[in-house]
């Protein structure tokens, strides 16, 4: 047991090293990274491809990268906001790491990207333990999903910077008490904001974009109690130092393929296959 769990502090201890350096690459790029988190089906594609959408309306250079165990569907969907998209399939990993995200973002992300958002895979457990170098960490929730989420799963809602409750059009159908979901996401992080959104009915329209913009522009986001007390958040200068050559975006490129950089973790390591969408067409590149 003590060997396994050595194993998966140095996973995170080198992935938190990744991500120091993935946070200081694209803020020498101005790009701020958003990472969304959310169970399947909370409706995060839905609600994303809006703010993209509002995003190229408002002439706001953004990006999204989304990821998924299988299918294209979701970066698809997304490319319809006529925005930069790409998907990763992760053969499996049901999450994102610091270096293979670096590698994939290599000679795809457009230079003048002010925000990319990372539609990580649809679960609440894995990816909540794995910083990717955002400046904003954002936790969804459908109103579907029940007001003790955040008490189910507190890592996830304990760490993030914002919480969006999503599908508020029918909260009245399924009985969403709104209060209580409140109540239970101060109890696990006290503080944080909860906007509410429904991509259908149009309730908090641009929200998402704005906090995300306000944050990139420098406005200091919301320091979870979590994070303070260094619970689930690891200093990448105790960990093992990231291999620049995967991690640094300049320093990685196989012609027009992108490749996730070699990465560990406790029990696979896929590389996971890119695939870059534009409005039009779905050209696949596999590592």
């Amino acid at each position: 047991m003590c060997r396994v769990v050595d194993l998966q502090q140095a996973v995170l201890a080198k992935n938190d090293a990744c991500a120091h350096t993935l946070r200081e690459d694209l803020a020498a790029r101005g790009t701020a990274l958003v990472n969304l988190l959310s169970s399947p089906g909370s409706g995060k594609t839905a609600l994303l491809e809006r703010e993209l959408t509002l995003a190229r309306d408002r002439g706001i250079p953004v990006a999204a990268l989304t990821a998924d165990l299988a299918t294209e569907n979701d970066a698809v969907r997304l490319a319809r906001s006529g925005v930069p998209v790409k998907q990763v399939l992760t053969d499996g990993l049901c999450h994102l790491e610091a270096e293979m995200l670096g590698g994939h973002l290599h000679g795809w992300l457009p230079a003048d990207t002010r925000l990319l958002f990372i539609e990580n895979v649809g679960n609440l457990v894995c990816p909540a333990s794995y910083d990717l170098g955002e400046t904003l960490r954002v936790v969804l929730a459908s109103v579907t999903e029940g007001e003790d989420k955040p008490l189910k799963y507190p890592t996830a809602f304990g760490l993030a910077h914002l919480v969006v409750v999503t599908k508020t059009d029918i909260a009245e159908a399924v009985s969403f008490d709104e209060k209580e979901f409140r109540a239970n996401v101060e109890q696990i992080n006290p503080g944080v904001e909860v906007v509410l959104t429904s991509a259908r009915g149009g309730e908090g329209d641009g929200l998402l974009l704005d906090r995300a913009l306000a944050a990139r522009d420098g406005t200091p986001v919301h320091i979870p109690v979590m994070t303070r007390k260094s619970h689930h958040v690891h200093d990448a200068e105790d960990g093992q130092p990231c291999d620049e050559g995967h991690t640094h975006m300049a320093d990685h490129s196989h012609g027009e393929h992108t490749h996730a950089g070699k990465h560990t973790h406790p029990h696979r390591t896929p590389g996971g296959h890119a695939h870059t969408t534009d409005p039009d067409t779905v050209a696949s590149s596999r590592s």
